[in-house]
């Protein structure tokens, strides 16, 4: 199967970029007549026929449409601080999107080391995955927020902070609610700071536990992602 992502999908029919038309018709080697899959990040996926194999204009014509594709009924947010090492941070991405991911939240704690991001690179990253996936919707990346914003934020569902502090804590999977909408914290290399857990749970938080190993950022964040998309199957 041969999906790309087309975001800007309207009519009924579509003239590929001129990078993704030359992927088609020179490395994939497609021509006049072959099918190919579209998707536009919003739920939509359709099925084309290409009807003018050029390497750099390619032209398809839409022969069926399948809106909401692969819409669930509960959606997660992961508000994680970016590593210091950003390669690590695009593995979470990549791999939570390829699982099931709806928004993600970078956000700076006490502790982060890495204060900066480029989006659109992020960005690309979550593109390749859900192609690589067959998803037809893109994760939304936020902007890069602070601690006291994120914890802040309106959210209508559950929201939990992980930690490895000292303190009451639940483990994730026993705390998850089937159907229900869910953020998670996942704070940097050095953790959230015991003030930092205390804000976050005066705002209604609840603290949880993601096992008895203590992992790294992007691997905490990548368990927990699991752990929601396990319990909603």
């Amino acid at each position: 199967m041969h999906l790309f992502y087309t975001p800007d999908l309207l009519n009924d029919t579509y003239r590929l970029s001129e990078e993704e038309s030359k992927h088609c018709v020179r490395v994939l080697r497609l021509t006049d007549g072959d099918t190919l899959f579209l998707v536009d990040g919003n739920g939509l996926y359709c099925e084309a026929v290409i009807i003018v194999a050029h390497p750099k204009a390619c032209e398809l014509k839409i022969v069926n449409r399948q809106h909401n594709y692969g819409k669930r009924d509960f959606k997660l947010t992961m508000a994680v601080s970016p590593t210091k090492n950003i390669d690590r941070f695009e593995w979470f991405l990549e791999k939570a999107t390829e699982i099931g991911i709806d928004a993600v939240i970078p956000v700076i704690g006490r502790y982060s080391e890495r204060k900066e991001i480029k989006p659109e690179r992020l960005e690309k990253v979550m593109v390749s995955a859900i192609k690589q996936s067959i998803k037809a919707y893109l994760p939304k990346l936020e902007p890069l927020q602070s601690f006291k914003t994120v914890i802040k934020t309106d959210f209508e569902g559950q929201r939990f902070i992980a930690h490895c502090n000292a303190g009451e804590k639940v483990l994730l999977r026993d705390a998850v609610i089937k159907g229900t909408d869910v953020m998670i914290l996942i704070g940097p290399e050095g953790d959230f700071s015991v003030d930092e857990v205390d804000a976050a749970i005066s705002e209604g938080f609840i603290p949880v536990s993601l096992g008895e190993a203590r992992l790294r950022t992007e691997t905490a964040a990548l368990v927990a992602c699991h752990t929601v998309n396990l319990i909603n199957q």
